[in-house]
């Protein structure tokens, strides 16, 4: 499913116009966005939680150059869906 996907089932399902849903959607995705670059999460009870992960610093190989590089530590956007999301997509897929 896409956005526009998303953005036409809210309309058909609301009644209000797509700019609008369209809008909206946007508006949601940059505001969990902004929060999580802010280091704050974003809890939706029932749904999930979108999170910071802190990925601990490693060393890797450049394989091309035959050298050792550094990856600092750095933290990455995940999302922990909740237990009835879970629960639900469990008893639903088969």
């Amino acid at each position: 499913m896409t956005k526009a996907d998303i953005v036409n089932e809210i309309a058909k399902t609301t009644g209000m116009e797509k700019i609008a849903v369209q809008k909206v959607v946007e508006c949601f995705m940059e505001n969990v966005k902004g929060s999580l670059a802010q280091n704050k999460n974003v809890y939706l009870r029932g749904f999930g939680s979108f999170i910071l992960k802190k990925r601990a610093r490693k060393t890797a190989r450049n394989i091309s150059k035959n050298t050792t590089i550094v990856i600092p530590e750095h933290f990455i956007p995940a999302f922990k869906p909740a237990k009835v999301f879970m629960n639900k997509v469990k008893n639903s897929v088969k």
